[in-house]
């Protein structure tokens, strides 16, 4: 099979509908050998019926698999082990992709040779973003928005990568690379220690750099490659904003393997004087241009505070096991 678009989905079943729909839609195809995997993880709600209802509905292949452990990177790789395609991308439940998406991904891959191909994300026009969002050029990106302009580029992998909502790999990868961290990213929804654990690609990107060196991983920007994300209006309040960036600070601290002379309660000594440099620069700024403009650099110590409460629990645990 040439082509496996994996989508994994937890309790979102109303979601299924226009993200199926829109894979259904995919033009100038003739040809091209391709599935729809819907990978439920493990859901309470009728995901289940759903895809057995949308696949008996559409015209295009759609398989259904049940994954137990709940965690999105166990979803995945779930989704790399059951599909059968050369290539293959996962597309989050509240996606619609264009109707070009698949062939773009697929013509990138074949042109290049590619090893991994990601396209623009864009956000639904449906649900306007906040000023407080929009006065900052980089925060749509915590909302998947991805968009690196019209030409085709490659990228290292490392400062530029393709977002999980619109990432495709060839299979040859996961023979080199593995599989995605099951101890990274989300598991279920709605808590602090569960939908909004992100950053899973991120570190399977640098280790993809990492397993092809000294040669350089070939890693595409593909422009034609378009989907839409569906935002949610819970996702457009500050507290999202500073859990996710809690949580990416709490989840980088809780796994880093390094081990450093001068720590406290397992906290290592440089990150307090950082924590409150970046507290003060917080404040300053919030005196001086106001809540909305300074809400990045509160984020920034959102990310600290998560780091000094991932390392202090990692040394109780220790402590404790020991």
């Amino acid at each position: 099979m040439d082509f496996s678009v994996i989508v994994c989905t937890y309790n979102r079943s109303h979601n299924l509908p226009r993200c199926l729909g829109s894979l259904a839609k995919q033009e100038n195809i003739d040809g091209l050998d391709w599935e729809v995997l819907v990978v439920d993880n493990n859901s309470t709600d009728d995901t289940a019926k759903i895809v057995q209802q949308l696949s008996n509905d559409l015209p295009i292949t759609v398989r259904y698999s049940l994954e137990k452990q709940q965690g999105l990177n166990y979803a995945r790789n779930r989704g790399i082990q059951e599909s059968d395609g050369t290539f293959f991308a996962f597309v989050d439940d509240d996606i619609a992709v264009s109707p070009k998406w698949l062939i773009s991904l697929y013509n990138r891959f074949q042109r290049e040779d590619a090893d991994a191909v990601g396209g623009r994300i864009h956000l639904d026009p449906e649900v306007p973003l906040p000023k407080w969002i929009t006065c900052h050029p980089e925060l749509p990106g915590f909302l998947g928005y991805q968009d690196y302009g019209d030409k085709s580029q490659q990228l290292d992998g490392v400062s530029r990568y393709p977002f999980g909502g619109n990432m495709a790999f060839n299979r040859r990868v996961v023979e080199r690379v593995g599989y995605f961290n099951v101890n990274l990213g989300r598991k279920g929804q709605g808590t602090k220690k569960s939908e909004l654990f992100k950053g899973a690609e991120t570190e399977y990107f640098e280790r993809m750099v990492a397993s092809y060196k000294p040669d350089t991983p070939k890693i595409f920007y593909e422009p034609n490659a378009i989907v839409y994300h569906k935002v949610c209006t819970h996702q457009l309040k500050k507290k999202y904003f500073l859990t996710v960036h809690y949580n990416a600070g709490y989840q980088k601290a809780y796994f880093d393997d390094k081990k450093y002379e001068r720590r406290f309660a397992g906290i290592p000594f440089f990150l307090i004087p950082q924590t409150l440099r970046s507290a003060a620069k917080f404040l300053s700024q919030y005196v001086k241009e106001g809540p909305d403009r300074a809400f990045r650099q509160k984020m920034t110590v959102a990310h600290f505070i998560g780091q000094i409460h991932g390392y202090h629990n990692k040394y109780l645990h220790s402590n404790h096991h020991d």
